[in-house]
């Protein structure tokens, strides 16, 4: 372990994201009624540019007037490179109730990018007198972004959660695919003659979990486009908790319980966890640095990872 000790991250459940238009404000009771752990209003991709400036006033009045329960919540601004990002910020932070909790900045490219938002934000929390410190999500969606992706996930102590949007991010590399998250029919391997489907997006993946647990940082995958294939789904979203995230976006309702399914530790896994906490315990008592649980063997690393299990089902629990 080096002597810099990597900093834990947010202590907050994080398994579901679920999107929703600034532009549909009849869905806003019920997204604050699903069993999304974020909800994310969003002023980007979803909205067209003649009701940007509706959608902001309907999600402001949002903070103000719905009820929102124990969830986080969270706006998707416009990217740095439109003219809506900065009056997005502006109106939020200036009109927008206490309840909001976070900014998600999409189509980040480089450290630079959160520090004009971080600026901005700070400026307005003073004059306004906010109480509440607003924290950033950010969204790796470019080749630049990955290249970049461990100075951004170190670019503000506002960061608490970065997400990977593979639809951008496959057009910005140049990928051969329309596809949103997901196996892609033209990604395989052959073997003995059988097609074997492979993870284009593992790799950024990867990457992205690296720089965000380097730096304290929720690392999240992002949508699955096809929300009639469950299956398909459920396959990335295992894939994802695998590697390391804590929980996928949600792009229509009945993905929710799919990835809080996935995200949730199973009573299985949670009671082998303690198990094993326990069974290092009574190694440690007998001046053992190592113990045998079901036949294999657990050490001080297995402690590491049942301790994440038996935390996250806490948290989650809590």
């Amino acid at each position: 372990m080096s002597f810099r000790l990597q900093p834990a991250p947010p202590a907050r459940p994080n398994r579901c994201q679920l999107f929703g238009p600034g532009s549909r404000p009849a869905i806003f009771e019920k997204m604050a009624a699903s069993a999304a752990d974020v909800i994310n209003l969003d002023l980007e991709d979803a909205v067209a540019p003649d009701d940007k400036a509706a959608a902001r006033a309907n999600i402001i009045a949002a903070t103000h007037e719905v009820d929102w329960g124990n969830k986080l919540l969270s706006v998707r601004i416009n990217g740095l490179d439109t003219p809506w990002w900065y009056r997005d910020v502006v109106d939020l932070l200036e009109q927008a109730g206490p309840r909001l909790d976070q900014i998600m900045i999409p189509k980040v490219g480089c450290a630079a990018d959160i520090y004009a938002v971080d600026a901005l934000v700070t400026a307005i929390e003073a004059a306004k007198g906010r109480e509440k410190r607003i924290s950033f999500e950010v969204i790796i969606e470019s080749a630049a972004g990955i290249v970049n992706v461990n100075e951004i996930a170190a670019a503000s102590p506002r960061l608490q959660a970065m997400s990977l949007g593979a639809a951008d991010f496959a057009a910005s590399m140049g990928m051969a695919t329309t596809g949103i998250g997901g196996t892609q029919k033209d990604y395989y391997m052959l073997h003995e003659g059988a097609r074997h489907w492979s993870d284009p997006w593992h790799w950024a993946q990867a990457a992205i979990v690296a720089a965000c647990r380097t730096h304290g940082v929720l690392p999240v995958d992002g949508p699955f486009g096809d929300f009639s294939d469950d299956e398909g789904f459920r396959a990335q979203a295992r894939r994802s908790a695998t590697l390391g995230m804590v929980g996928k976006w949600a792009i229509h309702p009945k993905q929710v319980a799919l990835s809080n399914e996935v995200f949730t530790p199973s009573d299985e896994a949670v009671t082998e966890a303690r198990e094993i906490l326990e069974a290092m315990a009574a190694a440690k008592a007998r001046g053992e640095g190592a113990a045998v649980y079901k036949g294999r063997l657990v050490d001080i690393a297995s402690i590491r990872q049942a301790e994440v299990i038996v935390r996250q089902s806490e948290m989650i629990a809590g």
